[in-house]
């Protein structure tokens, strides 16, 4: 009568790893890296030490699931100099394919800001680097975290036209 038990134990238990592996591959698509751009920056305040900065930043979803994003920690370079730091808790909801946007406020030394600027004043172009994590609700088999990394360079022949 034991032995029944134990090979009934054994065969459930073998059964239940079968039925697992197959669904652990349905559920562990990859999940892409979202697509991350700056939509908007304002200047809140400047002091003698540093700058802070509200910025929105748009974050598209390009994976077939939604994310429901408990935060985010981003990193923002002009020409391979920081420019500004930040994290966010705001919790935001992007429905598969869709975007939204996220507010949170930044932080920038004035050194790196003076340098940025320096750097600006000889260029008619300059990079930018977004870089960070985007912290999710995560579960059973799904991602607590993903990284993402954008890039791209904007023209400054129309800021150099308005004489600042």
């Amino acid at each position: 009568m034991r032995k029944a038990k134990k090979h009934c134990f054994a065969l459930l238990g073998m059964a239940a790893i079968l039925f697992f592996i197959p669904s652990c591959s349905l559920t562990g698509k990859n999940v892409e890296s979202p697509r991350v751009t700056v939509s908007k920056i304002k200047i809140e305040d400047i002091n003698l030490f540093e700058a802070v900065l509200r910025i929105e930043m748009r974050v598209f979803n390009v994976n077939d699931r939604a994310f429901d994003i408990k935060g985010i920690d981003c990193e923002l370079n002009l020409d391979q100099t920081r420019l500004a730091t930040g994290v966010s808790n705001t919790p935001t909801h992007i429905p598969s394919l869709e975007t939204a946007v996220i507010p949170m406020t930044v932080y920038s030394s004035i050194d790196d800001i003076a340098q940025c600027v320096r750097e600006m004043k000889s260029k008619n172009k300059i990079s930018y680097k977004i870089k960070g994590k985007l912290f999710l609700e995560g579960g059973f088999l799904k991602p607590s975290m993903i990284a993402f990394n954008s890039d791209g360079e904007i023209s400054l022949e129309g800021i150099k036209a308005l004489n600042l």
